[in-house]
């Protein structure tokens, strides 16, 4: 995680708990779709957010990230909810998921593989382990390359 990106999430962090949210994720890139740089904030709470509750936070985060000149130069702030297949970015992330169905995309080969399609069965120390097809895989976190909740449609 780069600099700026750090200093979000411990400026944004305190603002969305006392909103009752937690961070999901936080992205600042370049989109010519959008004529710039775009500052987009995944917040997510149990039941999850309301418009009422992104729009309320995102005029906060405005005054907030001006007071601090958080972001160097011109950008475009959108707060938004992660959607159903929540992206799983940080180990607190995976706790609320233990016994659901995960996908999890990896660096390097772990057990000959680089996707994992299964259920989370735990979130300890440095990594996960996840039950696929009969057989469980420990993931470092540090392997992760990318992860999130897959939703059971059929359940």
């Amino acid at each position: 995680m780069d600099a700026t990106l750090g200093r979000l999430w411990e400026l944004v962090a305190p603002l969305a708990e006392n909103e009752g949210m937690e961070i999901v994720d936080i992205e600042l890139r370049h989109e010519r779709s959008r004529g710039g740089r775009v500052l987009r904030l995944y917040l997510d709470k149990p039941g999850g957010p309301t418009v009422d509750d992104l729009s309320r936070v995102s005029r906060q985060l405005c005054d907030l990230l001006d007071s601090q000149d958080a972001v160097d130069g011109a950008y475009t702030l959108e707060v938004s909810s992660p959607g159903i297949n929540r992206p799983l970015k940080r180990p607190e992330h995976f706790v609320r998921f233990i016994g659901k169905r995960v996908r999890v995309r990896t660096r390097d080969l772990i057990g000959g593989r680089r996707s994992f399609l299964g259920i989370l069965q735990a979130v300890a120390g440095e990594g996960i382990t996840v039950a696929q097809e009969g057989t469980w895989y420990d993931i470092p976190f540090a392997a992760i390359e990318k992860s999130n909740y897959e939703h059971d449609w059929s359940a």
